[in-house]
């Protein structure tokens, strides 16, 4: 990743040196991106680094959930650097025109840069594949739903800009055959609105899971059906789970044991619920079970029957 971030930096000054060349500003809002992209990649690479601390004394349930504060940082990146400028520059050179010189070497940069994109997003994509093959969902399904925002964003960015490489080209064509830079202008704009699509889209992924987002439904009715398996446990009462990263999270339960079930009983049923959870679930890594007292037991005893 920090390769892509050196390699994103060295198109973003090739972009920038022929929008000053071609007096295009569509190449300037490219190289706008393609520094939105640096910074994404940094950030997401320290996201990575950070995440993956183990849990000390004072992050008990460990350091997962700062993977999505850096890459929502990573998402207001494209948003700022990429976006914002995109649209002001279209906008600029709607109301005061621009001056098309050479355009040859902006081609140039445009073709290397698409074929670099091509081959990362490529990678991306086959990684996606293999992910939502392994957990037999569709690649669309695991791309929405996929607590690894770090490969979301990989993949949105990586399309985003073989789009706005496109986009860039024709209005640089456009502005050729024409000699206005109204098509020019409007490939500007509508790179800044593709930005601010792929930054509306994960940062309102990472908010989720930053906010608390529970394991999918269907893993959640998996977990209650292993739970009320074992010959102690009466019901599930109540059942809480968190994705905390793309291979951690927590569930938590109120569980109704057996009447007739002694303590040694219950503790070794929780162990082996555990257990099971743990082996069917590789992402679970951290189960709680509170005994809990089942809804006739506690109207009988005059409690609310609502735990």
């Amino acid at each position: 990743m920090l390769v892509a971030a050196f390699a994103n930096l060295g198109i973003a000054v090739a972009k920038a040196v022929a929008g000053v060349i071609s007096g295009s500003s569509a190449m300037l809002s490219e190289a706008a991106h393609s520094v939105a992209d640096t910074v994404t990649e940094v950030l997401l690479l320290t996201s990575l680094k950070r995440s993956v601390r183990p849990a000390d004394e004072d992050h008990p349930l460990g350091h997962g959930p700062e993977r999505y504060v850096w890459a929502l940082l990573a998402a207001v990146a494209t948003f700022v650097g990429g976006a914002v400028f995109s649209l002001y520059d279209g906008i600029h050179t709607l109301t005061h025109g621009e001056d098309l010189g050479d355009p040859l070497v902006s081609y140039i940069v445009l073709a290397v840069a698409f074929v670099l994109e091509g081959y990362s997003l490529r990678t991306g994509l086959r990684q996606v594949r293999g992910e939502a093959a392994h957990h037999r969902v569709s690649f669309g399904r695991y791309l929405r739903r996929t607590p690894d925002t770090a490969v979301k964003a990989v993949v949105m960015e990586d399309s985003a800009a073989l789009a706005g490489l496109l986009l860039a080209a024709g209005g640089l064509l456009g502005g050729q055959l024409t000699g206005s830079g109204v098509w020019d202008a409007a490939a500007s704009l509508c790179i800044g609105a593709l930005l601010l699509y792929v930054a509306w889209v994960l940062g309102r992924s990472n908010a989720e899971f930053l906010v608390g987002r529970p394991l999918p439904r269907t893993v959640r009715d998996r977990i209650r059906a292993e739970l009320v398996a074992d010959e102690h446990i009466e019901a599930v009462l109540e059942l809480t789970t968190l994705v905390q990263g793309p291979s951690e999270a927590l569930v938590a339960a109120k569980v109704d044991f057996r009447d007739v079930s002694t303590a040694a009983q219950i503790e070794w049923a929780c162990e082996r619920a555990e257990q099971r959870l743990r082996e069917e679930f590789p992402i679970v890594r951290r189960v709680y079970l509170d005994p809990t007292p089942g809804f006739a037991q506690r109207r009988s005893e005059g409690l609310n029957p609502w735990p």
